[in-house]
């Protein structure tokens, strides 16, 4: 009995206190209770002015006029229009064009997206990650195509710029997609004159008013003939490819609960796992008036796990690909023989680690002049390299220090000149923040563009001669500044966020903190969150948002809201992100941490920096640290109470991929290697179960098609069979990301109150 009322007085005390903390501190309007942060840019025809709608609150927009040459805002003409018109829709509509347009793409889910902008049904050209947690300004024209893909190509949809600006919220599920069909009417000769396309599991041509013929025959179910035929710019011949396509691994799950009838439903998709046998591609030289294909030596290519970028040179005479080698640490450019199908290698890049082919590939051709700019990390740094593509030697590292290039915007081949934007480029500021440089081609001379400690988006002007910097910090709202092109000089101040309602309805900016990692010299970067009541004399336990994925950095630099780890803060915690060791877009020897060796998670860094925070902040209690996450932060969150036992006491992991031989076959095959090594099993929650300390709850949805989720049910098998305690929350008819779901987050805060101050609020 006195067991019983002691749980009760603990669970109205636990109660209690939510209830106090959620009247101290509203945060469901937060994102409405910012005030000109929002720019909608339109920009003249003649290239002499800009008008924008701004944002001044309480949905209400004011419109400016500019003068590029001196700054100078005037009240503008721009037609009233509403923000957020493009959707995200099924089957690809049509392109067309119109005025200049920008769509912001959000990321809300726990996985990298790609963005493709497709010209026509079988046309897509990259153009790069939106990372998780992150959103892009992509500018575009009204009635542009955008397609959506997962890191394995599966396509989430495609978006239609509308003549408004558009904001896409990306959640990584595929909702009623259909992909477009490939169109039979194939790829046109650059002369118009004749086309090819695929038939059966051939590649077939067709010429003016004759009936179409078999270019191939050698086309097999087991071997076809797939993907774009790329005709040579004289049009007399073409690259195709012939492959053996990847084995068939399917997942399976079940929808206990679908909303249109009683019986549960059973799913069953393809899913490439780690080890998997993937497709295995060859490439093949097509001749205008001959029938069949010259067989370019696989020997060059063994083991692909890509063939892409393909480039024909400006005479017709040589084709370049980009060869991907499984295990990624050998990426290479060929050179094809247009006449005889030799091969020569252009680019040979090597790794002894890894090379991170999905975030840093630069390959910009520079035709006229028979060059060629590639990205490297060959000297410790990710940076631009130009080389000459008749030999294939380096002419001249274009950018080199210890700062790297984290992204090409733009190479102009007639000033010669590339702009990129660049992390660390300034001493003294976080490393992480993004600035704009430009090199040149024949100097190697580099001109940094922006100046503002903070990170930074640009806008150029269709000329190219000014360009909007949007630059903020994590504490410090969103600057809008014009900008010349030239030497980065100021024209003039379009806008600054205002934060005042968001200040009085009890926002605060979270403390950026900086101490060294593991090794008592490299810097390790993050964030401190407090309560909007926050009482230096009291006591708070501390938690962690951790997401550890090696693809990117994680912890935001631009200005944001944070409202998820207001919300629990505002309940009596310290809430702080890190990014530790293993984690990208610092020094190749920082991102080399993660080889073979996800289960590290930056955590010596992680928990070193969280000691250095505590000793000047007595307030934050380290003997009550919890954390979560989830997808890879779902791994690295139980990871923590399985090797750091002695520190984290409390974990949610939601939708982990707790064993990288589970998940998909890019993602881990990129980071733990190929082929499947011991290291795998090393890295594995299932391989760790019995070494668990603490509280854990596993949150998972059953229809989750980013991860498996037999990977969290494994863990729970290995978990039940070491006899120990935790809790399993599985969410019906939920897909990844279950625990930001309302009731996913609900659950998610109570544990945490209930473990780390002692309450059992709404169990």
């Amino acid at each position: 009995m006195h067991s019983i009322f002691t749980r009760f007085l603990i669970g109205l005390l636990g109660l209690l206190l939510l209830l106090g903390r959620a009247s101290a501190t509203d945060v469901s309007e937060w994102p409405q209770l910012i005030a000109r942060d929002r720019l909608e840019t339109q920009w003249s025809e003649d290239g002499k002015s800009l008008s924008y709608r701004t944002n001044i609150g309480q949905d209400r927009w004011e419109t400016v006029h500019v003068d590029l040459a001196t700054g100078k805002r005037t009240p503008g003409q721009r037609p009233p229009s509403a923000p957020g018109t493009s959707t995200l829709v099924g089957a690809m509509p049509e392109p067309a064009g119109g005025p200049a347009v920008t769509i912001t793409f959000e990321n809300t889910s726990g996985a990298p997206l790609h963005l493709f902008w497709r010209s026509d049904h079988d046309n897509a050209v990259a153009y790069g990650v939106v990372a998780p947690g992150r959103s892009r300004n992509q500018g575009t024209y009204a009635g542009h195509v955008w397609e959506v893909r997962t890191a394995s190509g599966e396509s989430l949809g495609f978006v239609r710029a509308e003549t408004t600006t558009g904001l896409i919220q990306l959640d990584g599920m595929k909702a009623n997609v259909v992909e477009p069909k490939k169109r039979e009417s194939g790829w046109k000769s650059p002369d118009g004159r004749h086309r090819a396309f695929l038939r059966g599991h051939n590649v077939w041509i067709a010429g003016g008013k004759a009936e179409p013929v078999p270019w191939t025959t050698d086309g097999t179910a087991e071997f076809p003939y797939r993907g774009e035929v790329r005709w040579s710019p004289d049009g007399k011949r073409a690259i195709a490819m012939q492959e053996h396509p990847a084995e068939k691994h399917r997942v399976h799950f079940v929808e206990s609960s679908p909303e249109d009838q009683l019986q549960p439903k059973w799913h069953s998709f393809d899913y490439l796992k780690p080890g998997d046998e993937i497709a295995q591609p060859e490439l093949r030289l097509l001749t205008l008036g001959e029938s069949g294909a010259l067989r370019i030596d696989p020997r060059f290519t063994p083991n692909a796990w890509s063939l892409n970028r393909f480039h024909w040179s400006s005479d017709s005479q040589e084709c370049f690909v980009l060869y991907n080698q499984r295990g990624h640490q050998r990426l290479q450019v060929l050179g094809i023989n247009a006449t005889t199908g030799a091969v020569r290698t252009v680019v040979d890049e090597r790794s002894a680690t890894f090379i991170d082919y999905s975030q840093k590939t630069e390959l910009h051709w520079l035709d006229a002049t028979g060059e060629l700019i590639w990205a490297s990390e060959r000297d410790g740094w990710n940076h631009l390299y130009l080389y000459e593509v008749a030999t294939g030697n380096v002419k001249r590292q274009l950018t080199k220090g210890a700062w790297l290039v984290r992204k090409v915007l733009h190479v102009d081949p007639e000033k010669r000149q590339v702009w990129f934007m660049a992390c660390g480029i300034h001493a003294g500021e976080d490393p992480y923040h993004e600035h704009l440089g430009r090199v040149d081609l024949d100097t190697g001379k580099v001109t940094v563009l922006t100046q503002g400690d903070g990170t930074h988006e640009i806008e150029f002007s269709p000329n190219r001669t000014v360009f909007i910097d949007r630059w903020s910090r994590i504490d410090l709202p969103t600057i809008h500044e014009l900008r010349s092109a030239r030497d980065g000089r100021l024209i003039g101040e379009l806008e600054r966020a205002d934060v005042t309602e968001l200040r009085v309805a009890g926002w605060t900016a979270p403390e950026r903190f900086m101490a060294k990692g593991r090794d008592g010299t490299t810097d390790i970067h993050g964030f401190i969150i407090r309560p909007g009541d926050f009482d230096p004399q009291k006591s708070y336990p501390v938690i962690e948002n951790i997401y550890a994925g090696p693809h990117g950095q994680h912890v935001p630099k631009d200005f944001t809201i944070q409202k998820t780890n207001h919300e629990l803060a505002e309940l009596g915690f310290i809430v702080v992100r890190i990014d530790g060791m293993g984690t990208n877009w610092r020094s190749k020897a920082f991102h080399d941490v993660c080889w073979k060796n996800l289960k590290d998670a930056g955590f010596p860094d992680r928990i070193a920096w969280m000691q250095a925070a505590a000793k000047g902040r007595p307030w934050m209690d380290l003997s009550r640290v919890g954390i979560y996450g989830g997808s890879a932060g779902g791994q690295n969150a139980m990871g923590a109470l399985l090797h750091h036992g002695d520190f984290y006491k409390v974990a949610v992991a939601d939708c982990g991929c707790h064993d990288n031989r589970m998940d998909k076959i890019w993602w881990n095959e990129a980071w733990m290697g190929w082929p499947i090594g011991p290291e795998y099993a090393d890295s594995s929650n299932v391989t760790h179960a019995k070494n668990l300390t603490g509280e854990l709850l596993l949150i998972v949805g059953e229809l989750d098609r980013n991860v498996d989720p037999a990977s969290t049910m494994q863990v729970v098998d290995a978990l039940v069979k070491a006899d120990k305690d935790f809790d399993l929350l599985v969410i019906p008819g939920t897909g990844h990301g279950a625990a930001e779901t309302p009731y996913g987050k609900r659950r998610r805060r109570d544990f945490f109150v209930r473990h780390l101050m002692g309450g059992g609020a709404q169990r």
